[in-house]
């Protein structure tokens, strides 16, 4: 009875956790430092994969990639090379997912702080780190002749660092860093749908 109880309040708040992702990305509500936005939807599924695994972050990463791709974000790069671009998108929101829940699940039993910690730190480095990897192999001259039209040169990284990703990726970095931690030990409070963020070690509800 207590393990189905468990599961049913584990699948509820990945089915939150689903719906928020999906909302925040097509609604594209974030925070705004003057020319700068910075996505929220990191944050939700870093807090997914911290207490329900890595294969519910890699899940709820897969909403948000299936949202970027529904919601338009993506129209350059589809208009460039539309396999390429639903490869990448899917792949770095999956893969990112799956970082955060990781890290979580390793360090977990030592500090349930410095876990999320590591889990907030490891989705913007891989979801950015898949991006910039994936511009260099697929979209590389792309890139370069968009920067150009701009007023942008150099190489072809240091045009993907500055004109696709910049100063966002620090902000976003940020951002989870401070929230999720937060967060993450607010819901481990023992709300009455919730349990404690160390035990969640055991199998994903997936």
């Amino acid at each position: 009875m207590e393990n189905t109880r468990r599961n049913t309040q584990r699948l509820a708040l990945l089915a939150l956790l689903t719906a928020i992702v999906a909302v925040l990305q097509m609604l594209g509500i974030a925070i705004r430092f003057g020319v700068f936005a910075v996505s929220m939807v990191g944050v939700p599924v870093i807090i997914g994969g911290a207490l329900l695994g890595p294969l519910a972050g890699a899940w709820l990463g897969l909403v948000f990639g299936v949202t970027v791709l529904l919601s338009g974000d993506a129209t350059l790069f589809f208009a460039w090379d539309p396999a390429a671009t639903v490869l990448i998108v899917l792949l770095k929101g999956v893969l990112a997912g799956l970082a955060a829940g990781g890290s979580y699940q390793l360090l977990g039993r030592r500090s349930g702080f410095g876990a999320a910690l590591a889990a907030a730190l490891a989705y913007p480095l891989v979801n950015t780190g898949v991006f910039f990897l994936g511009c260099m192999l697929f979209f590389l001259d792309n890139c370069v002749q968009f920067a150009a039209n701009l007023g942008v040169t150099g190489s072809g990284p240091m045009v993907v660092m500055s004109t696709f990703i910049g100063f966002n990726f620090f902000f976003e970095l940020g951002l989870d860093l401070v929230l999720c931690p937060v967060i993450v030990r607010i819901i481990n409070a023992r709300r009455p749908f919730a349990f404690p963020v160390r035990e969640v070690k055991g199998q994903d509800p997936m």
